[in-house]
Order: structure tokens, then C-alpha cells, then sequence
């Protein structure tokens, strides 16, 4: 087995496992965002499996047009849309609002490149439909409103749908596949520009979400040293909350780097909170794969599969590190226990806050 087969091997059964992991985890505690990353790990499953199918048989039509919609349309908006749910009763609903609506702009903007000359109004469509959520998405956080990743949810779900039913009535010229011809990895070229168009759409929103995502996670729960200071309190005056608003993601960096001589403190002593190393392994996860994704998609596809297994290695180990995981281990899809009651160390706990 060459590396060309093996690497897109490997991804794939790491992150079949670890949508196993998660999914299991959903079964024992319900919660949206575990069931939701699960969906998003079985495609990034499913995507890399067609790559390793493909590198040992060779491609075909249906290989194809399955790689494409589980990997290149799927995978990061729904893991975007995960974190979006876990991050609901917090005023993430802002960040997330801002992804969705710069992804729509992008998306809008693409209408100008000639590889999308024929996609008539989709791009238009597709960019008041990012602005619609988007504000509906603010507004529900303004009035702290726990239902915001519904809002989301509309975003992510309709994508979904929509690129199923382009899918579907999409007809590809023989051999039913486009390769790169230096690297042999699979292009979208074949694709109608209204189904290409739904990759940044999704890919930015999720991938933007799940990196900063993590971002915020990591500064809520480590030590923090308050350099500026900022408030969303939706009780402010207007303008207020509108200054606020504009600054706060340059007083969250700030805070963010000021707080990280005594995060390093913290872990170095065991007293840091185990979602904060969990969401920076996280956010590097995220990170390599969308860097290489966009390097695939301007022609550079060499490090095409080895950023899709970095990712995944990364965005487990994450999970694994989370205390979420080991507070007890136990037999996948059953209820015998083999370990529990690993806990955070109290001076951890109370960084949540």
C-alpha cells in the first residue's frame, strides 16, 4: 500500500473512531453539539475513505460526487455548526453571525472570477440568505436568547439540502471525475458553479467558527489577566454596546496573549481547566486542513491529504485530552464503566466563570 493510499487510510479510520467516540458520548448524554460533530466527523470519515478507495481502484462518477459533497462541501460546516451548539448560552452567537456573513460576502464576491461566470444568481441568493441569518443570529444573542444555533442551524441544514439537490440534478461529462494532472488529486472542475459556490459558503462559516470557536472557549476557561475591558451588556446604551461590540474581539486577543505567561503557569502546576490544551489542539486541527483545503483549491494539492490527517489527528486529540471524555470510561454503547471520577482541579473549575 503506497503513501497515496495509506495516508487517506488513516485519516479516514481516525475519524471514523473518533465519530464513533462522540456518538457514543451523544447516546449517554444528549446533548445537540456531540450528535452534531458526529454527522461532521462521519463525512470528514466518508471523504477520506473515498480518497483511499479511489487511490487503490481508481476513481469513478459516484466515488466522485461523494467526495465532493461529504468533504469538500459537508465537513467543516457542520463541525462549525457543533460548535455553535456547545456555545449557545454564551455571546459566541456574535462571532458566529460575523462567519456567516463574511462567508456569504466571499461567496458573493467569487461571482467575479471567471470559474463561476455561469453561476446566474446563486451567488447574489446565497449572500442575502448568509446576511438574513446572520442578523437573525445577532439579534437573537443580543437578546440572550439560547436559541440562536437554531438560526445557525437554518444556514448550515438549507446548504446542506440545497447542495443534495444541485447534487442530483448535476450531470458530469465522461469519465465522470477531474484530477489534478501533477498530483492526481481530485478537482471540482466538473461541478456546476452554484454547487462549487456552496464550499465557501459552508467551508468558511464552519471552519472560521470551529478555530475561533475554540479561540473563545480557550480564553473563557484559562487564567485570565483583564488588559482591556470590554461589556455586551444588552442593558447599555446603544452606542455603548455598539463600541463594545466593535472592540471586543481586539480586547479578547489582547486579554488572550497578556494571559498566557499564567495559562502556561497553570498547566505546568496542573491547576489550568483541561478545556483550555482541548480547544488549543482544537483550533490547530482546524487550522491545517482549511490552509491546505485553500491551497487545493488555488491549484497547490501536495499537501492536500496530509493536512486532512493532521487535522483530524489534532481535532482527537482534543477530544481526548477534554475532560469531558475521561470523567469515566466505559464499554462504547453500553453502560459498564471500567473507570470513573476524574476530576478538575478546583482552582481550574473556578476559571469557568
Amino acid at each position: 500500500m503506497g503513501t497515496a493510499t495509506l495516508l487517506p487510510a488513516l485519516t479516514s479510520l481516525l475519524a471514523f473512531l473518533f465519530f464513533v467516540a462522540v456518538l457514543d458520548q451523544w447516546l449517554e448524554r444528549r446533548r445537540a453539539y456531540q450528535l452534531i460533530w458526529a454527522l461532521g466527523m462521519l463525512f470528514y470519515a466518508i471523504a477520506a475513505g473515498c480518497e483511499a478507495v479511489a487511490a487503490a481502484n481508481g476513481w469513478n462518477e459516484l466515488l466522485y460526487r461523494l467526495w465532493y459533497l461529504t468533504g469538500a462541501v459537508w465537513t467543516a460546516g457542520w463541525l462549525g455548526l457543533g460548535t455553535a451548539f456547545l456555545l449557545g448560552r454564551t455571546r459566541f452567537g456574535y462571532t458566529f453571525a460575523g462567519c456567516l456573513f463574511f462567508a456569504g460576502l466571499i461567496t458573493f464576491v467569487l461571482r467575479n472570477n471567471p470559474a463561476y461566470a455561469n453561476a446566474g444568481t446563486a451567488p447574489l441568493l446565497y449572500f442575502l440568505a448568509a446576511g438574513i441569518l446572520a442578523l437573525a443570529v445577532g439579534i437573537e444573542t443580543y437578546f440572550q436568547n439560547e436559541r440562536w444555533p437554531y438560526m445557525a442551524a437554518l444556514a448550515v441544514v438549507g446548504a446542506t439540502a440545497v447542495s443534495v439537490v444541485l447534487m442530483l440534478a448535476t450531470t458530469l461529462e465522461p469519465p465522470g471525475y477531474a484530477l489534478d494532472a501533477a498530483t492526481q488529486q481530485p478537482v471540482a472542475t466538473l461541478f456546476p458553479p452554484q454547487l462549487r459556490l456552496l464550499t465557501p459558503f459552508l467551508n468558511i462559516t464552519g471552519a472560521l467558527a470551529l478555530i475561533l470557536g475554540a479561540v473563545f472557549s480557550t480564553y473563557v476557561f484559562m487564567p485570565k489577566r483583564r488588559v482591556l475591558d470590554y461589556s455586551l451588556d444588552p442593558n447599555q446604551p446603544g452606542d455603548q454596546f455598539l463600541f463594545n461590540l466593535c472592540i471586543a474581539p481586539v480586547a479578547i486577543a489582547v486579554n488572550l496573549v497578556a494571559s498566557l505567561p499564567g495559562a502556561v503557569r497553570a498547566l505546568l502546576t496542573g491547576r489550568i481547566n483541561s478545556r483550555v490544551p482541548a480547544t488549543i489542539l482544537i483550533a490547530v486541527g482546524a487550522f491545517i486542513p482549511a490552509v491546505t483545503d485553500s491551497l487545493n483549491r488555488l491549484g497547490s494539492t501536495e499537501l492536500f491529504q496530509l493536512g486532512k490527517f493532521l487535522g483530524v489527528v489534532f481535532l482527537f486529540a482534543g477530544f481526548l485530552v477534554s475532560i469531558e471524555v475521561f470523567r469515566e470510561i466505559r464499554v462504547p454503547f453500553t453502560r459498564i464503566r471500567l473507570v470513573t471520577g476524574r476530576h478538575e482541579h478546583p482552582e481550574a473549575l473556578g476559571e469557568e466563570g
